[in-house]
């Protein structure tokens, strides 16, 4: 994790009190359909590596005419169905989109590369069993972590929509809370500059995002809010 000096603990003039608590009950799985998708080199930055900063996501690197890719389909699709929501699945055939396996190093495939906080966090090839594929998810999902990603996904939502209704201090005391339990969620980040834009604290803003380490800096939702500081000033 990161390390650059926690800048969330207050807003305004006053001292910050976390509204969200992680770690209750799961929300409700999504529906299977939800969870496993086919995606394109141009749709790779939004299916896989924006999504991986609400949740885990594992990329299955397959092509029509590798039989083992056809042994761990069925395997893999199960398993993560079976996860309750945990990880989803996204599939690539490096025969159509074969420019982000190059850029990864993959020289054989079946191949799958977990994406956790926009970033490969691990991995594994072959055509493993059931029991490894499931151990794997486990590995990088595990349920506490699964059950803080999705709830910290309802509590974005919930101040994305407190901010558009002009409630710039509760909407900022969501993203504080969320920024408590995950420094590094660029989402939050961002809504606390918005937030701090909202009260004309704008260098407090731009102090909050010029300071991100250079991964985050290049978030698509940070450069947004340098982009508006800039036409403010």
């Amino acid at each position: 994790m990161s390390d650059y000096g926690n800048p969330y603990g207050s807003y305004g003039n006053q001292t910050m009190t976390a509204k969200a608590e992680f770690g209750g009950a799961s929300p409700a799985a999504p529906a299977a359909g939800d969870l496993i998708k086919d995606t394109t080199t141009a749709n790779f930055a939004r299916d896989v590596m924006d999504e991986s900063r609400n949740q885990p996501v594992l990329v299955d690197f397959w092509a029509p005419w590798c039989g083992p890719c056809k042994q761990l389909t069925p395997i893999i699709e199960k398993a993560v169905n079976e996860a309750g929501g945990r990880v989803k699945l996204v599939k690539m055939n490096i025969d159509d989109h074969p420019s982000v396996a190059g850029q990864l190093g993959i020289q054989s495939i079946p191949a799958v590369v977990a994406f956790v906080n926009g970033r490969p966090a691990d991995g594994f090839m072959g055509a493993l069993p059931e029991s490894q594929v499931k151990a794997f998810i486990d590995k990088v999902a595990g349920p506490a972590g699964a059950d803080q990603a999705a709830e910290i996904a309802a509590v974005l939502e919930e101040a994305s929509g407190l901010l558009a209704a002009g409630d710039i201090d509760g909407a900022a005391q969501l993203f504080a809370a969320i920024l408590q339990a995950d420094q590094d969620n660029t989402q939050a980040i961002a809504g606390l500059a918005e937030c701090m834009i909202g009260a004309n604290q704008h260098q407090r803003a731009r102090e909050l995002v010029t300071q991100l380490p250079e991964e985050l800096a290049k978030a698509p939702e940070i450069q947004a809010i340098l982009q508006r500081l800039d036409q403010i000033d």
